[in-house]
């Protein structure tokens, strides 16, 4: 159960660190490529993030 509590704040961490490069490199600097890595990496943690959400909730569920 600590493992996949210490996964969900780890994608939390990794989506708002890709949050904060999209905008620094991606916008501010137009780099353009940035956003789109950016964005693919957030839609994977936040797929991961879901999925062990419902993980931990159908645990927590069964006695």
């Amino acid at each position: 159960m600590a493992v996949k509590l210490f996964l969900n704040t780890f994608y939390t961490v990794g989506i708002i660190l890709c949050i904060i490069v999209a905008y620094q490199y991606g916008i501010v600097q137009h780099h353009y490529g940035y956003i789109v890595s950016a964005a693919l990496i957030i839609a994977i943690f936040v797929y991961l993030k879901v999925r062990i959400l419902k993980e931990i909730r159908n645990t927590q569920k069964k006695p």
